[in-house]
Formats: structure tokens, sequence, C-alpha cells
């Protein structure tokens, strides 16, 4: 389907949605998308592979202000003074580079933002450091139980209308994936296939339980290689209640970019942080929501 589109375009680049995961090497990039160096040369020309880089100014362009007021509008009852009084809404610049920006990738319950797809990955998988820290910080404020498979979240609010002030048409291709089959895909404007898709999801990758469970074992995947990630696993069936066991490979890092930090400070929980907000207040907020218990 790329070598087709690629003989109607002048140009068809695609960019990670990093976040704040560390830069992917071409080689890498290559394997994601299952191409050797030799055909991104030559099979699908021209096309690029992009990383994005969150900490890097240079490369970012602002699509406005977040003041204070807006903030607790929308953070409602979750809203804590440990929020910025402002969130410079900050995007890759390449997004306003293009005729048109193509949103691909799967969705499933996510601590951060409900259900994981669609602006995530603009907000804040290619944003800068204001709206990464406020959207996760913010997501730890309402807490998992609260967030996680729940359609309407505060933290999807922000993001959403974040997205709207993009004047770049776009459109999304979700996909909803149940063990490793393919069970549905949605294609169209960004809002509306979102919501479709967001419901359908729900159905397929939310199991419901009488009773909460007394112990739950959660085994990582292998392909995360760092604890902050590796939390994961625990964040994703906290609602299932009871003791909660994380199984992993053996692992010798605690975040490959935030480390310096989270060494720190330590895994606390939410209460611990908030009742001595003076001493914590330094750390970014998007740091301070790894290692915080929700």
């Amino acid at each position: 389907m790329v070598g087709e589109i690629l003989h109607v375009v002048r140009q068809l680049d695609f960019m990670v949605a990093l976040g704040t995961h560390p830069s992917m090497s071409a080689g890498s990039i290559n394997r994601l998308v299952g191409i050797t160096a030799e055909e991104l040369s030559t099979t699908f020309q021209p096309n690029g592979l992009l990383n994005h880089s969150w900490e890097d100014p240079s490369v970012l362009a602002s699509l406005g202000v977040m003041d204070q007021d807006e903030i607790k509008q929308i953070a409602g009852s979750s809203w804590h003074i440990s929020q910025p009084d402002k969130i410079e809404i900050r995007i890759n610049k390449c997004v306003l580079e293009y005729n048109h920006i193509l949103v691909l990738g799967p969705i499933f319950p996510c601590e951060l933002v409900s259900l994981a797809s669609l602006a995530k990955y603009l907000f804040s998988g290619i944003s800068g450091p204001d709206m990464i820290n406020a959207t996760h910080w913010l997501g730890v404020l309402a807490i998992v139980v609260g967030t996680i498979g729940i359609k309407d979240t505060p933290v999807r609010a922000i993001i959403h209308g974040d997205a709207s002030r993009l004047p770049t048409p776009i459109t999304l291709a979700a996909l909803v994936v149940t063990g490793h089959g393919l069970t549905g895909i949605f294609v169209g404007e960004l809002f509306e296939a979102w919501s479709l898709e967001a419901d359908f999801s729900a159905r397929r990758n939310i199991t419901w339980c009488e009773h909460p469970f007394q112990r739950v074992l959660s085994c990582a995947p292998a392909m995360f290689d760092e604890l902050r990630t590796a939390a994961k696993t625990m964040y994703k069936l906290e609602p299932a209640g009871g003791e909660m066991i994380i199984y992993a490979i053996p692992l010798n890092v605690v975040s490959h970019v935030h480390g310096r930090y989270i060494h720190v400070v330590r895994y606390h929980t939410l209460p611990y942080f908030l009742n001595d907000w003076e001493r914590f207040k330094h750390v970014p907020l998007g740091v301070q929501a790894c290692p915080t218990d929700r």
C-alpha cells in the first residue's frame, strides 16, 4: 500500500511518537516498520522515517497557551496546586509542514488517557515537555481507577482540545487488537473515528469481573527493559484489586531517560508526595508521575 501511495504524493514521512522515550536508531526504526535500509533508499523513496526530540526546542512549534483557569475547569475535582499555572502547547513543527496527517496505531486501555490512541500520539507522542509533564501528572491526580478504560477523562479532554488547534487536516486509522489478532479498524475524521473505536475497544479489551482478586500476577513483556515502563503491567491490572505481583525479565535499569530523578525521589504513594510538595516541586511533573503509586 505504501508503494502505491508513493506514486501519487510528493513526500510521505513517518514519525515515531516517542514521547520521552529514548530516540531510536535508524536500524531500530527499519526493524519496527519491517524494511531494510536498502529498501528505504530505493523502493520506498521519497519516504522518511523520523524520530521525535521532545527536549529540543528547535524542533517544536507553539499552538498557544492553556491558562490556569482552563486547566482547573478541565481537571475538575482532580485539580491540585501542584498543577502548572499554564501549559504551553508545543508540538513537533513537522506537523505544520504537511498537507495531511495520518495518525496510525492501536487503541488499548491506558492509565494516562483512558483508552490510548488518536490525539495521544500527538500529545504527548510528539509534543513538548510542558504538555507531557502536565498531562502525565493530571493522569496521576485522577488515579488509575478513575482513568483506565473510561472514555471521557480530564486528560482526554486536554489532548482533544489541543488536537483541535492543529490547522493541518488529520485522519485517524485506529486498530483494535485482541491478543495477536486484528479485530477492528476504524478510519475517518479524528474525533468521530476515535469515539467509535473507543466503544469497540472497551468491549474487546476490557474484562469485567464480579469480585476483586486476592492476588494478581502481571507478566511484563520483554520489550520493557526498564522499571518505568515495566510498571505499566501494574497500572493495567490495578483495578482488579488485591496484591499485585509483577513478573519481569531481570531489570537493572530504573529509567533510561529519567533515572537520575527517580533514584533520588524513589517510589511512593501519591499522598506521600502531595503532603510534602515543597520538597518535590522541583522535579518535572512528567518525571514525578513515574514513581508515584496511584
